[in-house]
């Protein structure tokens, strides 16, 4: 039986009682619990065997809402919050004293957003307290853009998945932390950083950090396929070294119409990289179950969200 359901008051049900529920966002689909009932929290690290020292991100209803769950909001911090927020922008801020260690790593900071997604923007709403909700995926497998990635993965862990359709930005928010007040970029997302600086100027990006992470997403070897995964700039030449082999492959704009290829993604004919970032776990979920011996995936353009999507596949590769 599916355990993919519509119905928000069953999945408040099941939260109030410290549940899991996978629910939908504009990014992927997360794997939400209370943050202050510490089984749900447990239970999410668990579920997903993501080590305790990886913090999670806590999913709140409004803007409103921050005072409640960080203790200082820098200047700049506000103005973005008042720009992005509902959107897929994360911001790492002194935790306010009745957020659990737990949730943060045992760090003083919380990463916290307010998603944009009706269905979750309404469960929120009707909820006493706000989610924490990490992507609904094995620890370094795949994000989730569908309910059905997720109903594959867990479907024997969790009683539900809120169904809010395919998620339209497709890939992770983009975290943003303070030092000195200063704005810095730990995660590229799905918020260019572009569209960052265009509100608040020029922000350092520093997005990987294996010891102690500031922030999810920063550890190198992340969002993975099982199938062995290549990440190139030149799909011919890569063609060329994996001979009688059942090769897939996932390209930006073009098709490579080779006779070596098995399986083909493109993933945007109008070279659109918001359309690229909005299909990029769909295709990878594909291939990766299409019992091939390796993916071949085409680099994207170093600009906008294609900085943020090869992010995703350099973590994604077995190597570069």
């Amino acid at each position: 039986m599916s355990i993919i359901s519509k119905d928000i008051q069953k999945a408040i049900a099941l939260l109030t009682n410290e549940e899991l529920v996978a629910i939908p966002t504009e990014t992927v689909y997360g794997l939400a619990g209370n943050i202050f009932s510490e089984k749900a929290i447990k239970s999410i690290f668990e579920t997903k065997k993501r080590p305790f020292f990886n913090p999670l991100i806590v999913h709140i209803s409004s803007v409103d809402i921050l005072k409640n769950i960080v203790s200082e909001v820098p200047k700049k911090a506000q103005i973005l919050a008042d720009k992005f927020w509902p959107g897929s922008m994360t911001l790492v801020l002194k935790k306010d004293k009745s957020i659990p260690d737990i949730i943060t790593g045992g760090k003083d900071t919380v990463a916290v957003r307010v998603p944009n997604h009706a269905v979750t923007l309404e469960l929120l709403s009707k909820l006493p307290f706000p989610l924490a909700a990490p992507s609904a995926n094995p620890f370094n497998n795949i994000s989730p853009t569908k309910p059905e990635h997720v109903e594959r993965y867990f479907k024997n862990d969790i009683k539900m998945v809120l169904d809010g359709g395919s998620c339209k930005n497709g890939i992770e928010s983009t975290i943003i932390g303070f030092e000195n007040e200063e704005p810095i970029i730990y995660r590229l997302g799905a918020l260019a950083v572009e569209d960052i600086e265009a509100v608040v100027g020029k922000v350092l990006v520093k997005n990987k950090k294996e010891e102690n992470p500031d922030a999810p997403g920063m550890l190198a070897k992340h969002y993975s396929p099982q199938t062995f995964t290549v990440l190139t700039t030149n799909i011919l030449d890569e063609i060329s070294k994996h001979q009688h082999k059942k090769i897939g492959v996932l390209a930006f704009n073009t098709s490579y119409k080779n006779e070596g290829i098995s399986t083909e993604i493109i993933l945007s004919k109008i070279s659109n990289l918001q359309e690229a970032a909005s299909k990029l776990y769909d295709a990878l979920h594909e291939l990766d179950h299409l019992n091939l011996d390796i993916i071949i995936v085409e680099k994207l353009p170093e600009n906008g969200l294609g900085n943020s999507i090869n992010d995703r596949l350099k973590r994604a590769a077995f190597h570069q």
